[in-house]
């Protein structure tokens, strides 16, 4: 179906970030809008094929509320700007991930290429609709993904969009602006098919259907080519960024990994942090040893319409699981409840093949045994056999959770043993991990002491008169560990 517009567009321009749920997920929220251009070219209709370009793995749908230029538009004032606006409708920015990088902002690349602008299939008449009325929803294959009311979701309103681009641009009949996306917006695959749907009180503009499919030709190889790293991963599943500490490396996981987490705790609160270890919580595999770092999950109470809004399709949860990455532990807080289950064993098996180092819940599990039988340690405070649905709404993910009475930040450091679980600032780690090794070390001496008939004062802890007797054994046992000589002469 060819897209509804009487003439071509002079200029599509796009909102990088205009939805407050969007901006919580990104992690900021803009004081300005900034905007991008996309080519004419780009436009297509609904029921148009949106090809992946061969390479790329990582391409995104964006349900957006498309506005028409009705009357030309320039250096207009706010109060009026609206009514420069000829007709709404629904539109879909789709644009790949892997070629983002090479764009340097522009996204001509990553989001200009044909097609890639879907738009219709009806036009709504601006005069006739009040725009904080609009709502906007996507569907990905039949199940929501986006849904967002203009008045409770817009960070600029439209209004304000038009009169800040006719400061520097003549806006033309025709022109189009792509006012941004609600948070929802994921990866899509050939075969998966995206609908965008715009309404206002009883008007709709119907469904805009993009099928997914393969580029037939090869991306010739001139200039830049589809490169998906981790951080292009993450950005296009939805996920904020999480810059982590140099602390926070592989080094310091390995000496989190051999040490208690009753010492870590001790270490901690040595150092003023009492309220770093989670209570009420037993693992399902209580001799593995969880170290990771945090990715996180918030449910909120169970409200019937809003679990009807934001539990169908690519939800909270399934964002979040789907946004692990090799050591990351899901974190969910569920506030406690016990009365049903927070993850089950197909999402706990997704974890798991993605390389998640662990799960903690302070809410239950779904398919105990069977999450019990993966490998992968799960912290939980309950078993349930309810769907989350019976007393949760899944709500967000990457933001700052309370789970079983700890604050837990993404990214901070999450170690587990049998006895429980203890959140550690990046900041801190590498620190706090020498001195629980240290502390360790000296209790193994301590041990031995004991055992052999010593009594614990002056020892217990380990007090100056023992120091002496300390270094020697630990010089005995580096030497025991040193590696043998090769027999290679010089």
């Amino acid at each position: 179906m060819p897209h509804p517009l009487s003439r071509t567009p002079n200029a599509i321009v796009a909102v990088h970030l205009n939805y407050r749920s969007r901006a919580r997920q990104r992690g900021r929220t803009p004081a300005h809008p900034s905007f991008f251009l996309k080519p004419p070219s780009s436009l297509a209709g609904s029921g148009d094929p949106v090809a992946r370009p061969r390479g790329c793995e990582l391409l995104t749908f964006e349900g957006e509320i498309a506005l028409v230029i009705g009357e030309r538009a320039r250096n207009v004032p706010t109060e009026r700007a609206f009514e420069h606006v000829g007709w709404v409708t629904a539109a879909n920015d789709f644009g790949v991930y892997d070629l983002r990088y090479a764009d340097l902002g522009s996204n001509l690349r990553s989001k200009g290429a044909d097609g890639f602008t879907p738009v219709g299939p009806r036009l709504l008449d601006a005069r006739a609709l009040d725009p904080r009325s609009l709502r906007l929803r996507t569907w990905v294959n039949g199940e929501l993904a986006q849904d967002a009311l203009v008045a409770e979701e817009l960070i600029f309103g439209f209004d304000l969009l038009v009169a800040d681009l006719s400061r520097f641009v003549t806006l033309e009949p025709g022109d189009v602006i792509l006012t941004g996306t609600p948070a929802g917006s994921t990866v899509v695959e050939p075969g998966d098919v995206v609908e965008v749907e715009v309404t206002a009180q009883s008007e709709s503009t119907g469904r805009l259907t993009s099928p997914i499919v393969e580029a037939e030709a090869e991306l010739a190889p001139i200039g830049a080519m589809p490169k998906a790293d981790a951080a292009a991963r993450q950005a296009a599943l939805g996920s904020p960024p999480r810059p982590l500490p140099d602390a926070a490396d592989e080094a310091v996981l390995e000496l989190l990994a051999g040490v208690a987490t009753a010492t870590l705790s001790s270490q901690l609160r040595q150092r003023g942090l009492e309220h770093v270890a989670m209570e009420g919580l037993r693992p399902t595999r209580p001799e593995r040893k969880l170290v990771g770092r945090a990715r996180t999950l918030r449910y909120l109470p169970l409200r019937e319409d809003l679990f009807a809004v934001r539990a169908p399709g690519m939800n909270a949860q399934k964002q979040a699981v789907e946004q692990v990455e090799p050591g990351d532990v899901l974190v969910i807080d569920a506030r406690r409840e016990a009365g049903a289950g927070t993850i089950g064993d197909i999402l706990a098996l997704r974890v798991q093949a993605r390389g998640g180092a662990g799960i903690v819940t302070d809410g239950a599990l779904r398919d105990s045994a069977a999450i019990a039988a993966l490998d992968l340690p799960v912290y939980h405070a309950a078993v349930h056999p309810a769907v989350l649905g019976r007393r949760h709404v899944p709500w967000e993910a990457g933001v700052a959770v309370s789970c079983a009475g700890v604050l837990v930040q993404p990214g901070d450091l999450i170690v587990g043993d049998a006895d429980g679980v203890v959140v550690c600032p990046p900041e801190l780690a590498h620190e706090v991990a020498a001195a629980a090794a240290e502390q360790e070390r000296q209790e193994r001496f301590i041990a031995e002491r004991v055992a052999a008939g010593e009594p614990i004062e002056g020892l217990y802890p380990l007090g100056p008169a023992w120091r002496p007797a300390y270094e020697e054994w630990c010089a005995r046992q580096d030497a025991s560990t040193e590696p043998a000589p090769t027999g290679r002469s010089r």
